[in-house]
């Protein structure tokens, strides 16, 4: 047996938008399944994200409190943001949306992980970059906006979040895991054998 998740795209009949949004919209399509029925699937079409574990000499994370609508609540999260361009190179989001939401910059990233949001209903696909050496930006902080006017930043260390996350407390899907992702890297064969920060990524093919 592979271990690994592979590309397959199975018939599609028919397909329709009947939501269109700002950044998302939503998709209908009929699909053939194995037997020959069709069956109906709604799903979010998302543009993609990055988020950054930024992680400091004191072995401490960067974090954000952010209120979510949705789930109404205020999470505790990592920088993240939209992959607002198509072929966007995702390092180089990541190093601005790290600046935008903490007016930090880093001198060393590699990928973290890649994970499927939500892969029965999204299409969304995110890339966690570990971001170490980090530094003050130059330069004026960029101005925030709507949720991100009420942001609280934090750094904690990393034992403090694996326990958080363990506990129920923690609930982001980004933070939840990059943390427990890099737990593991130092667990197995260390950080030095994370991926380059510019490794391919086929779920959001991107330019160099």
């Amino acid at each position: 047996m592979e271990l690994q998740d592979t590309p397959e795209e199975w018939r599609v009949v028919a397909t329709t938008t009947p939501f269109q949004g700002n950044k998302t919209s939503v998709r209908t399509d009929d699909v053939v399944m194995p037997d020959g029925t069709v069956a109906r699937r709604d799903y979010q079409v998302h543009p993609g994200s990055v988020a950054v574990l930024a992680l400091d000499e004191q072995d401490r994370v960067l974090l954000l409190k952010q209120y979510r609508h949705p789930v109404r609540q205020k999470l505790w999260e990592i920088p993240a943001g939209l992959l607002d361009v198509p072929g966007e190179n995702p390092l180089h989001a990541a190093q601005r949306e790290l600046y935008e939401e903490a007016h930090v910059k880093a001198g060393d990233w590699r990928v973290l992980t890649d994970v499927y949001t939500t892969p029965g209903g999204c299409d969304e696909a995110v890339r966690i970059f570990l971001a170490r050496d980090l530094a003050e930006a130059e330069g004026e902080r960029f101005e925030v906006s709507e949720e991100e006017a009420d942001m609280e930043l934090a750094r904690v260390p990393l034992g403090d979040l694996v326990r958080g996350v363990l506990a129920g407390e923690l609930h982001n899907n980004c933070l939840v895991v990059g943390v427990l992702s890099l737990a593991a890297a130092r667990a197995g064969d260390g950080v030095d054998a994370l991926r380059a920060a510019d490794a391919p990524w086929p779920a959001r093919p991107f330019e160099a």
